[in-house]
């Protein structure tokens, strides 16, 4: 499969997951999927095959922005970015449900930190520190 293919897939598997997140957080499906971080799993399994090509890419690297511009360059390495994303944002998610869960944070509050995780990261995961703290300290 190309990268592109490829793309099309993992982006697939997130949304699907991120769609469980938001819309039936406590369906068992759901919970074992957050449970066992199976699409992140998935996903860094992908993340590992893409990022086998890193060291042969000339000029390069983590050292510099350029660096990171060279391996962004070269599609299969641009591919391992955007997946390390998904997996990485994906767990932050679970964190914020779990947490919720066990604080009894109303998922309606909920709803707009997995959203802003999903496409914003760290925004998500401050939006619900925010939330989380508010509620903990009434």
């Amino acid at each position: 499969m190309n990268p592109a293919q490829v793309f099309s897939i993992v982006n697939a598997m997130a949304a699907l997951q991120w769609l469980l997140l938001i819309v039936m957080p406590k369906w068992k499906v759901t919970q074992w999927l957050v449970n066992h971080a199976a699409v992140p799993l998935l996903l860094s399994v992908i993340y590992c095959i893409y990022i086998a090509g890193c060291f042969s890419i000339n000029g390069g690297g983590f050292g510099s922005i350029q660096e990171v511009r060279t391996l962004f360059g070269n599609d299969n390495l641009l591919l391992a970015g955007w997946v390390h994303y998904l997996a990485f944002d994906l767990l932050v998610g679970f964190s914020i449900i779990k947490s919720a869960q066990a604080s009894a944070v109303s998922h309606w509050l909920v709803i707009p930190c997995l959203a802003l995780t999903f496409m914003f990261g760290p925004c998500g995961y401050l939006l619900y520190q925010i939330i989380n703290k508010i509620k903990s300290s009434k």
